[in-house]
């Protein structure tokens, strides 16, 4: 199965398919649309039925069950890559039995002593970008991964497997996209997001998200005649960052720890603007953070005189565990699937959020998978093939629920 996986991965990855930030239409980017149209080929020659390139492009089809079992189950993963870094003219480099030495790319390496899990990789056949893109094995890993599953059914007929529901989807990484996805007509009984890392692990915990974007409106004149006039907006906004909890910072953070994150301020004398992301697992927590950022506004405006600073404070996605608690038939179908082929799975928090976490406040409990992949979002990303195969016997075993 490896090849059909390794086949697949190196078609996908080198299709452009980056998101913008910058756009407010799905796909953020048509270029979205150059994968979608391969996928759907791809289906079909797998002989799924009712494949379709649905509207703000999401590709969905369907392997129908040759089961006695009335159970669907669904399995997604997301076809764009990050804005923030080149996707363009990625050249994937194969390296078959690594040595575990390190690794020189164009301008970087990687190192085992710096990327430690290089250590438990030697003599597996690895994928690397050439140092100058991502690879894309987020979320491509994830596509390939469920394509040599459906191939491992178009070959292997006489295999029960209950229906099976794919779909793959745009603008995951500017956290778009999947509020668009018709969940009822997908129809499954529960789903997957292929969009992890280690294929021993699943999750259905992630953040509770809010943004804060904050606005310090100054007074500015002339330095000059400043004195007991002026308000320095960009001064304010350090003085606001100052009063928050400065051990809730992503740097400061681990496992189950919250954090409140300032992710870009630009500003002058006369006003400044700031954008905060939010994160906690534990919703009580999360308002307590809210709260410091309100503290924090009523102190200044007391201080400086009513509206120099104004907070907006949204809610962004849940964690999917208060649900998913309710009904735990997908977490209890991988971990049955992962320990069948000898695997100790391992249930971990995301300190992010998925694709899944949306799914699942629409209604499709959606707990997410490994891919197999290491270092997203960046020239260092790379991916262990014999770990992609493990994802798809994963995913093989989940279908067959037997």
């Amino acid at each position: 199965m490896k090849n059909y996986i390794l086949e697949y991965f190196l078609k996908y990855v080198k299709i452009n398919t980056m998101s913008s930030e910058d756009s407010t239409e799905t796909p953020s980017t048509k270029c979205q649309y150059d994968l979608a149209n391969v996928l759907v080929n791809d289906l079909k020659e797998l002989g799924l039925k009712n494949v379709k390139l649905l509207d703000h492009c999401f590709v969905v089809g369907e392997l129908e069950s040759n089961s006695n079992s009335n159970l669907t189950i669904g399995f997604i993963a997301h076809m764009d890559t990050i804005p923030g870094f080149s996707g363009k003219d990625v050249k994937p480099n194969v390296i078959n039995n690594y040595d575990g030495n390190t690794i020189k790319l164009k301008n970087i390496e990687l190192n085992p002593n710096e990327f430690t899990f290089l250590n438990n990789l030697k003599g597996k056949t690895l994928i690397t970008t050439d140092g100058t893109t991502v690879l894309g094995a987020d979320d491509k890993a994830g596509i390939a991964n469920i394509m040599g599953m459906l191939k491992y059914f178009s070959l292997n007929k006489d295999i029960p497997h209950v229906n099976i529901k794919v779909a793959f989807t745009p603008d995951e990484e500017i956290g778009g996209g999947i509020g668009l996805f018709d969940v009822k007509g997908f129809n499954a009984d529960f789903a997957y997001t292929v969009d992890g890392e280690l294929y021993d692990e699943i999750n259905y915990e992630n953040f509770n998200a809010a943004s804060a974007n904050i606005t310090i409106n100054g007074l500015d004149i002339h330095p000059g005649n400043a004195k007991g006039h002026m308000i320095n907006s960009s001064l304010v906004a350090m003085e606001f960052n100052s009063l928050l909890n400065p051990f809730e910072r992503p740097e400061y953070t681990e496992l189950y720890d919250g954090f409140n994150h300032l992710v870009y301020i630009n500003g002058e004398v006369g006003k400044t603007n700031m954008t905060y992301i939010l994160r906690n697992h534990n919703k009580e927590l999360l308002e307590k953070q809210k709260d410091e950022f309100i503290n924090a506004r009523d102190f200044l405006n007391k201080k400086y005189g009513t509206n120099t600073v104004v907070v907006d404070i949204k809610d962004s996605y849940y964690n999917m565990k208060d649900i998913i608690d309710k009904d735990m038939r997908s977490v209890n179908t991988a971990i049955k699937a992962m320990k069948k082929l000898g695997i100790t799975p391992k249930v971990t928090p995301i300190r992010g959020g998925t694709d899944g976490a949306r799914l699942t406040q629409m209604g499709l409990l959606t707990p997410n998978i490994g891919t197999g992949g290491y270092n997203p979002h960046g020239p260092y990303e790379l991916a262990c093939l014999e770990e992609m195969e493990i994802v798809s016997k994963i995913l093989i075993e989940i279908a067959k629920n037997d």
